[in-house]
Order: structure tokens, then sequence, then C-alpha cells
């Protein structure tokens, strides 16, 4: 850093779940967590010796009861923002195709958002600049297939 102080770098994975009518699944995060009340993509922390594709199946298994494979993970961005006490990196994949129905485990609320619509919700720094990103990315995805 310019004022050369460093920070550790936090390596999180998200997923933006798409459902056949091309909404996004946002979950808000409960009482007790830091940033309550903000709506995100879900995902977690990536564990040590853990892949990010194997990280975001098994988080999304955990807060949601679903599964999938990494054959059905698209990456489609990453964040990076500088919190208070470290930096955040975030790969994004994106994904069309799970088993199971989403069941929010963990008192979370969720709610599904058309893309265009993400300006809305109140989300985590590191998360805001999706909002725009995100819709674009998406709609060439969907021009592609």
């Amino acid at each position: 850093m310019a004022d050369g102080t460093t920070k550790p770098v936090v390596l999180v994975v998200a997923c933006a779940l798409i459902d056949v009518e091309g909404r996004l699944l946002l979950t808000k995060r409960p009482e007790g967590k830091a940033l309550t009340g903000l709506w995100e993509f879900p995902g977690g922390k990536v564990e040590p010796g853990e892949t990010p594709e194997h990280a975001i199946i098994r988080e999304l298994e955990e807060e949601l009861g679903i599964t999938m494979s990494v054959a059905g993970l698209t990456p489609l961005t990453f964040a990076s923002y500088p919190y208070t006490e470290f930096h955040l990196l975030m790969p994004v994949f994106g994904c069309r195709r799970w088993q199971g129905t989403v069941v929010p485990r963990e008192g979370q609320a969720i709610a599904w958002v058309g893309p265009n619509a993400l300006s809305g919700y109140a989300m985590p720094p590191a998360d805001e600049p999706l909002k725009e990103t995100l819709p674009r990315l998406l709609k060439l995805w969907r021009e592609e297939r």
C-alpha cells in the first residue's frame, strides 16, 4: 500500500444463482453477523487447501441446502475491497443448474431479484459494484448461449 501498511487478504467466494426466470438470489445478513441487514450474494470464506469452486459448492450446501457441480459454475467477475481490518478478494461465479430447493438454513432472509432491480438493495461495500457489473455480464452470458 502507498502508506507502507499491509492488511491480510481474505479470500471469499460468492455465487450469482440464476433461476429459470433470470432472477438472482440475494441473502440478507442475519442479526449477529458483521454488516447485519445488508443483502449479498450467497457464499463465504475459502478454507485452507480448498479451491474457490469447492468452497462455493460447500457454502451453498451449508447455507441453502442445494448441491451443484464444478462443471455447473461459470466464473463471472471478482470484487476487491479494502475493509478496515483486511482486504477482501471475492471471485463471483454464476450458476443456473443445481439440485434441491433453496432453503435458508442460517436464519437469513432470501429474495429472488431481477438483475436490473439490484440497485434497490443495500449491500456490503465490496458487493456494491456488482449491482452494475452483473446485469451487463448476465446479458452477455445469455447472448452467448
